[in-house]
């Protein structure tokens, strides 16, 4: 890429499964606005969230740091003793786009915070705090008057049933309201007359749109919610599961989620659904698009399309996101364009600290403290010479807190849980993760191998998780960093 910093456009959504879109296989669903981006630029295959948790995720799109580095583990509705907001000092990308004179804006879901929103990073755009479209919000409700729209509702409500037969979560409902008046489009307009003031204002942009779905409940109005033939949908083979010799954490996580309330045909319904509600929101994608062409401004932007992380929707028995470091909510969407890029498939590893680590590249920022490395090279056709040939990703809780860390290679997964049975897959000859095969003989050296690779990169990050690693075995003494307390140092 050459010439002028291009603008930015950061388009996100919340838990977004992978295999809901053709750029990534799915033969059924429509999303052309997101096609476009892809025709024009690179789809990375196997794209990762740090941490499968909106807070986190977006905390360290935001810093350029991993998860435990920032502090922010949780969602602050469910915290459990985690931090609420960042620490001060911390760096964002957005900072360092304004010290080089970009003009930011966010619309839509932050969720990085509990009370600081976008403006306190240097943003324009109000804070929308919180996991679901808030329904109620002010400027919404004075759009709708405005355009003389429907006010929200909802009927034909769909819950799970919790074990003693009691209604347990809101899954989806049909929206008594138009396209035009949903939250998803009002958010568009806002993104819309955003982008407008800023191709005015003639400096280069940086422009986050950033949406609440699909995030369950699927509140869809009729034309989505019934788009796609229930028939079409092939259900995971992972609902077979079983959690036999898989930490317990999974068993009582699917009964509290209510995973086994519905049977094949409403799975099928629901899947349907949900992929309605991924077309609905390309359709406000294709809106922003639109507009960038119409503004003479897509030769010289450069735009992202991804999420957070992505969402069971009945994979292995299992709701939302959670204690389960399975590729249904840690592979993310991951397409980006860039002015002067070299379209294409690329299958190399990347993550969300990637992508900040690209933006400020892009802008002409420094990057040095950002711990994702830059995809300029790899946007632009290069060889991927000494990239990585691995994955790491932390969890630290949802609801209650529960540590974890992932090791994710070519073949093979490796999962470790302090609170239960530890897991290893076999990526080639299991591909649904339903057999955990850690005590399986045959794969006892490439598990020591895989603990010794994930130990010796948490102590290159300072990740203090890996002295559990050291703790539970398999980790050579000669190998081992242990930090002195202050009486042994006295001791000796």
């Amino acid at each position: 890429m050459s010439g002028a910093r291009p603008n930015i456009l950061f388009l996100m959504a919340d838990q977004h499964r992978v295999d809901t879109l053709p750029a990534y296989g799915n033969p059924t669903v429509q999303t052309p606005a997101i096609d476009r981006i892809a025709a024009r630029g690179t789809v990375f295959e196997r794209c990762y969230t740090p941490s499968a948790i909106c807070t986190p995720a977006r905390a360290s799109l935001l810093t350029g740091l991993h998860p435990f580095e920032h502090g922010l583990l949780s969602n602050y509705e469910w915290n459990s003793g985690h931090r609420e907001e960042l620490p001060d000092g911390l760096p964002t990308f957005s900072a360092a786009l304004r010290d080089e004179g970009y003009a930011l804006g966010h619309v839509g879901k932050w969720h990085v915070g509990r009370h600081r929103g976008p403006d306190a990073y240097g943003f324009e755009g109000r804070h929308l705090p919180g996991a679901l479209n808030p329904y109620d919000d002010e400027d919404y409700t004075a759009w709708l008057d405005e355009h003389g729209y429907p006010p929200f509702a909802a009927h034909e409500p769909v819950y799970t049933s919790a074990a003693d037969g009691s209604r347990g979560h809101l899954i989806a409902a049909r929206l008594a309201q138009p396209t035009e008046a949903t939250f998803e489009a009002y958010l568009a307009d806002r993104a819309i007359e955003m982008l407008r003031r800023f191709a005015d204002d003639g400096r280069p942009f940086s422009l986050s749109l950033h949406y609440f779905g699909p995030h369950l409940p699927y509140l869809l109005p009729d034309e989505w919610y019934d788009r796609y033939d229930p028939s079409e949908v092939v259900l995971p083979a992972s609902m077979s599961e079983t959690f036999a010799g898989k930490p317990e954490v999974q068993r009582t996580y699917s009964a509290y989620w209510g995973a086994d309330s519905f049977d094949d045909a409403q799975w099928r319904k629901l899947t349907a659904v949900y992929w309605g509600y991924v077309a609905m929101i390309d359709h406000q994608y294709g809106r922003v698009l639109d507009e960038l062409d119409r503004l003479g401004l897509t030769d010289t932007t450069a735009v992202f399309a991804t999420a957070d992380h992505g969402e069971f929707t009945g994979a292995h028995r299992l709701n939302d996101k959670g204690p389960a470091m399975y590729e249904d909510i840690y592979r993310i969407p991951g397409i980006v364009s860039i002015p002067g890029g070299e379209p294409g498939r690329r299958a190399e590893f990347v993550n969300l600290l990637d992508f900040t680590a690209t933006i400020l590249d892009l802008a002409g920022a420094p990057t040095a403290g950002c711990r994702g490395r830059s995809l300029l090279p790899l946007l632009s056709g290069e060889p991927a010479h000494g990239w990585r040939d691995e994955l790491i990703a932390e969890f630290h809780g949802h609801h209650f807190s529960y540590a974890q860390r992932m090791l994710r290679t070519d073949h093979h997964k490796l999962v470790v849980n302090p609170e239960g049975i530890d897991e290893f897959y076999d990526l080639d000859a299991d591909p649904h993760e339903l057999h955990n095969a850690i005590d399986v003989p045959r794969h006892a050296a490439t598990v020591r191998d895989l603990r010794l690779r994930l130990y010796r990169e948490l102590v290159a990050r300072g990740d203090r998780f890996a002295q559990w690693l050291a703790f539970r075995g398999g980790i050579p003494e000669s190998e081992r960093v242990r930090p002195e307390t202050a009486v042994e140092a006295r001791i000796g």
